[in-house]
């Protein structure tokens, strides 16, 4: 029995499904199309690089996000991060010329679209974490240090000379008799406007703001005090083509692209994620790689900036009640209506006024207490404090590029430093653990069970297996069998297999036996296609640890009464 639409009303039913969800995206999208606007206008004052391209990324990223994306939450557009690295790179290159910055910017976006889709192609959406969690965070800190001491310093109206915080920040302060400070008033009105308007839920404070301040600007005629204005804004696509570039500019963009990838992936993935876990939606990572690729290779085709799921405004949409995809399409058409009839309007938003959006938008992260946890888990403190301070000191590229590196480093740093524990048995169970965390493990007679806390690599195979001989020789001669579990081993390389091979040819040689527990299947295949007598056969197993010492004990009991293994008795 069907019920009919006045029926429903008067039986004040809920709406369809459908009907609530259409709503609802409605909503949604109504309410971020007035933040993702201006933000996009703001990013690419960031990038040093036109209001149109900001624009455009918005187009691109809410259109191919809307059709291949999984996430029902994500806003694709362009993100602080990128915008910033987008201006250190092209800089870095171009040397002062504007044609060829631009001409760079276009062709690191499309680079970067092309490491996306590529990487989506070969599934390698389960390598999640390009970059560690503290560097990103780290990074991100010190990134919004230096946006906001840069738009300041577009405040106020003056230009150091040089890029790093150290410098730039005295430049900024020894030029203070110039500062303009009507400008100052005006960013610090827009500032308390957009906080006050952020208090208040489904209200598109960046957008009110702009139109107070275009207002205000008509009505105090601003630039008669030296307050410059946005300017125009030509959104005009360009013919999809790829830049013209030398080979070298290429390759150096590929380098730079593999790097923009990577922060985007990051911060992307990380926002994404967050949300499916909020509220129990599954992830496609492979899938997003391919979204995000085609975002940014059509940004990047009609000379766009590059684009990602930013945080804060996934958090918007996800706020305002958006329930599936569609309200980032809904937020696109009101983009476009705005285009067509207020972009005008826009030109003339003061740009104290645009770098208080800038600062509203990336002040979120400055918050000190997202380094919390390092310092109470005492892990990675050094990696977070290093990363703020390499941005600061090195420039927001070379920054990252020295955070990744370090973080690496303490990463082999930790895996070289690994030592080697001696297992005992837990009561007389099947559990062996480590000695001198479990004093209650008592030793099995005859039997030295080893067990390498770290992955056997390079860089620390021979450093535990050296352990490994120490430990034998101190437990003197009433070892027969040595037992060596290798489960935190998931494959071996060329160095950790000769390592491995010295360490048998030891063991031997004091006359003892080796078994080898618990091999991962790759660690299994390798060893036993070896040529023997390398890895004897009968050495190598996925037994687990108690299995192989019932096998060490049973062997020698063997061995020293063989008429009893015979008869049976």
């Amino acid at each position: 029995m069907t019920v009919s639409q006045t029926q429903q009303n008067d039986l004040n039913l809920p709406p369809p499904p459908a009907k609530r969800i259409a709503v609802a995206d409605l909503i949604a999208g109504l309410s971020i199309a007035g933040l993702l606007l201006p933000e996009a206008v703001a990013y690419s004052s960031i990038a040093n690089l036109p209001p149109q391209t900001g624009v455009i990324a918005l187009f691109a990223g809410l259109l191919c996000y809307g059709l291949f994306g999984s996430s029902r939450f994500a806003i694709v557009s362009a993100t602080s991060s990128s915008a910033a690295v987008l201006a250190a790179a092209t800089a870095s290159l171009a040397n002062g010329d504007a044609g060829l910055r631009m001409t760079l910017a276009i062709g690191l976006v499309i680079i970067t679209g092309v490491f996306f889709l590529l990487a989506g192609l070969a599934r390698m959406g389960s390598v999640t974490d390009f970059i560690a969690k503290p560097v990103l965070r780290g990074f991100a800190f010190g990134l919004a240090i230096v946006i906001i001491v840069k738009q300041l310093a577009s405040v106020v109206g003056v230009q150091p000379v040089h890029s790093d915080m150290t410098r730039f920040i005295p430049e900024m302060l020894a030029q203070v008799a110039h500062w303009n400070w009507i400008s100052v008033a005006v960013a610090a009105t827009a500032l308390a406007l957009l906080y006050l308007f952020a208090r208040l839920k489904r209200v598109p404070g960046a957008l009110l703001v702009i139109v107070i301040g275009v207002i205000a600007g008509k009505w105090l005629n601003l630039p008669q005090y030296g307050v410059g204005l946005v300017g125009s804004i030509h959104l005009e696509l360009a013919t999809p083509t790829l830049p013209i570039l030398s080979r070298a500019d290429w390759l150096r963009l590929g380098e730079l692209g593999f790097a923009m990838a990577m922060i985007l992936y990051a911060e992307s993935y990380g926002s994404i994620r967050s949300f499916a876990i909020k509220h129990n939606d599954t992830v496609a990572p492979n899938r997003d790689l391919l979204a995000l690729g085609a975002s940014n290779l059509l940004s990047g085709l009609f000379h766009g900036m590059p684009v990602g799921a930013g945080y804060s405004a996934t958090s918007a949409n996800e706020a305002a009640g958006a329930t599936s995809r569609l309200s980032g399409w809904i937020a696109a058409l009101v983009m476009l209506a705005i285009v067509l009839t207020l972009l005008p309007g826009i030109a003339l938003t003061p740009e104290p006024v645009l770098a208080a959006i800038v600062i509203h938008a990336v002040g979120h992260t400055l918050n000190p207490m997202i380094f919390r946890p390092y310092f109470q888990w005492r892990r990675d403190r050094l990696v977070v404090i290093a990363s703020v301070i390499a941005v600061l000191l090195l420039g927001v590229l070379d920054g990252l590029l020295a955070s990744i590196a370090i973080s690496l480093l303490m990463m082999l740093r930790q895996f070289s430093q690994s030592t080697i524990s001696v297992l005992g048995q837990l009561g007389q169970g099947h559990d062996y653990v480590n000695m001198r965390t479990h004093p209650e493990a008592k030793p099995v007679a005859g039997v030295i069970i080893l067990r390498p806390n770290e992955p056997l690599f390079f860089a620390n195979a021979e450093r535990i297996l050296t352990q490994a001989r120490e430990s034998i020789l101190n437990a003197g001669n009433t070892v027969h069998t040595v037992i060596l579990s290798l489960e935190e081993s998931p494959d071996l390389d060329s160095s950790s297999l000769e390592c491995l091979h010295d360490f048998f040819s030891f063991v031997s040689g004091k006359g003892l036996r080796l078994l080898l527990a618990r091999l991962k299947d790759p660690v299994y295949d390798i060893m036993k296609n070896a040529i023997a007598p390398v890895f004897p056969a009968e050495s190598l197993s996925a037994l687990s640890v108690a299995e192989a010492v019932h096998l060490a004990l049973a062997d020698k009991q063997a061995i020293n009464h063989p008429t009893e293994q015979l008869t049976g008795e």
